[in-house]
């Protein structure tokens, strides 16, 4: 339960809400519950990026994957979602495309082909990292202003690192990385779209899961039945149907949106993308007891300036509020309505889900 202020009303004691640093029910205060709560996304969005390259050495085959990845979130949440069913309906078509496509079937395909033809360490950094870049570079198509300051800094990080991490791969020319790595922007690219999307939907995240999974099951469910993607689902070893029901079915299709919306309540939008950034250092450290993947001297530039690139990108200009700092992105931890807030003598509109909208991973990949 969130603790809340309330100025000028005094609660009886059998009602009295705990400070912020008080244990809750389970013992821990709110701000370790966020904490915890984004270890485990981060977690998560770590796993994503190992499933996608062990997904090569399995017995599934990608579109049997896709299944499992926006299947069970739907049979899970099926009784919400059909509460849900005339809010999802009445998305426009505009966003609901960029969502369903950004982060549907062309991107889940993308990461996992990308993943296959690199390494683990490539679609952690490269997938996650580089959509500060292209939701900018959006964002500026739309008619907003460039990135200026530590923002515009971190965004020459992010190319900086990319360039990094491929460059051993130019002289001599490998192909087949350098294939994996130009899919994996594709993917990057989409994931940004879908961002850029859910600024546009009035959804609550199992609203949000909602209209990704079911049109994106609907298609690679047709995909599969008229033989366009082979399927090897019936013949899978038990063992890899778990580990990808897990971690793509319930981790990244379900866990990981709901739990990284509780972590910016409890600890705010920045704190959290910036933790969040350092998914790329877990996978390149989780990659090498798990798919004996030792990092090279390209993975050990590359990862820390792009995610040194990331925590710049995703830092909110300070605004003054009659005479104190404000954080845009402190703002938005305390809800996910837009609201009005006085600036020196100008009203402006702030949607405090817009720090994690714009830059940071809204649902993890």
């Amino acid at each position: 339960m969130v603790a809340t202020n309330i100025t000028g009303v005094t609660a009886p004691p059998d009602a009295a809400v705990p400070p912020a640093g008080n244990p809750g029910r389970l013992g821990l205060s709110p701000h370790a519950q966020g904490v915890l709560a984004l270890v485990v996304t981060v977690s998560i969005w770590a796993a994503f990026a190992l499933s996608a390259r062990a997904l090569s050495a399995s017995t599934l085959l990608p579109a049997d994957a896709a299944l499992l990845r926006f299947g069970v979130p739907i049979v899970v949440l099926f009784p919400a979602l059909w509460r849900r069913r005339h809010r999802i309906a009445a998305v426009r078509p505009g966003p609901a495309i960029k969502i369903i496509c950004g982060a549907g079937v062309p991107f889940f395909l993308a990461a996992m082909h990308g993943g296959a033809l690199t390494s683990a360490a490539f679609v952690g950094s490269i997938v996650p990292g580089m959509v500060p870049l292209f939701v900018s570079a959006l964002m500026v198509a739309r008619g907003h202003g460039a990135p200026r300051g530590t923002q515009a800094a971190g965004l020459a990080l992010i190319a900086a690192g990319v360039i990094a991490l491929v460059w051993r791969y130019v002289v001599p020319v490998d192909t087949d990385v350098l294939a994996g790595a130009g899919t994996l922007l594709v993917a990057s690219g989409l994931w940004a779209l879908y961002t850029v999307g859910l600024r546009d939907v009035d959804l609550d995240p199992v609203g949000s899961i909602g209209l990704l999974c079911l049109p994106s099951f609907a298609v690679i469910g047709l995909l599969v039945l008229t033989g366009v993607l082979p399927t090897g689902l019936a013949h899978a070893a038990g063992g890899d149907i778990a580990l990808f029901l897990v971690v793509q079915g319930l981790g990244v299709g379900l866990c990981a949106g709901l739990l990284y919306a509780f972590a910016i309540r409890r600890l705010g939008a920045e704190r959290s993308s910036v933790v969040g950034s350092l998914s790329p250092v877990a996978v390149v450290l989780l990659a090498i007891p798990l798919l004996d993947e030792s990092p090279t001297l390209a993975v050990l530039v590359g990862v820390p300036l792009i995610t040194a690139g990331v925590v710049l990108a995703n830092r909110r200009p300070r605004i003054r509020l009659r005479g104190c700092l404000a954080d845009q992105a402190g703002l938005a931890a305390s809800g996910t309505a837009p609201r009005r807030v006085l600036v020196g003598r100008r009203r402006s509109a702030s949607t405090p889900s817009s720090a994690l909208r714009t830059t940071a991973p809204d649902a993890a990949p």
